[in-house]
């Protein structure tokens, strides 16, 4: 397992972080999509960085050459064309050319899926995220769909308010519902590298939170 190397989108992010360090910790190569590499303050001889942008498709070419995962942590920079369903375009159509299998990403619990029952809260703040940030909504929703349309073994992980610690809890996961209010970018990096090691969720959007 320690010999595949990962393509890692959105290491540069606040979420992003702890998910290459947590990488780097397992053993596993990187390769890494930065459109500013010379701010990226993440030494080791186990990354490789391809200098580009998630929406170009070019950039994707190069940074999944080579490589057996994908993992995304991207998110939506204010003021610029809608990246999640755009990034995910040219990820699934590169993964089918190099015969890459799997995905895993990172998206919000305002995210539908026919699975989903929801509860009042969660209902409240899909629906606060459809109000006030109607583009990104529908970018993340069509991201979605893009991923049930393609035959890829993808896991999309929704999360509530993220808090930037290294702090760990007790996780709660379901198909359904998002059970907590919050989970620290910690938790969220670590769930990310075992469903990688360990698949559980391929093909499904689990919420993951803690109390």
């Amino acid at each position: 397992m320690k010999n595949i190397k990962i393509a890692v989108l959105g290491g540069s992010g606040r979420t992003g972080k702890y998910l290459v360090n947590q990488l780097l910790n397992e053993g596993f190569s990187i390769k890494l999509l930065l459109r500013k590499p010379e701010n990226f303050t993440i030494k080791n001889s186990q990354i490789e960085i391809i200098k580009g942008d998630a929406i170009d498709e070019k950039s994707i070419r190069l940074l999944l050459e080579g490589c057996h995962v994908v993992m995304s942590t991207i998110g939506q920079r204010p003021g610029e064309p809608m990246v999640a369903s755009n990034a995910t375009k040219n990820i699934l159509k590169t993964m089918k050319i190099y015969n890459i299998k799997r995905y895993i990403l990172l998206a919000g619990l305002n995210i539908d899926t026919p699975f989903d029952k929801k509860s009042e809260k969660t209902i409240l703040a899909t629906n606060w995220m459809k109000t006030n940030y109607p583009e990104i909504q529908k970018d993340r929703q069509l991201t979605y769909d893009l991923l049930t349309e393609c035959n890829t073994e993808w896991t999309q992980v929704r999360v509530p308010f993220i808090e930037f610690t290294d702090e760990s809890a007790e996780l709660l996961v379901s198909l359904e519902d998002c059970l907590g209010e919050k989970i620290s970018a910690h938790d969220i990096a670590d769930f990310m590298v075992k469903e990688m090691m360990n698949p559980k969720f391929i093909r499904k959007s689990p919420f993951i939170s803690t109390i």
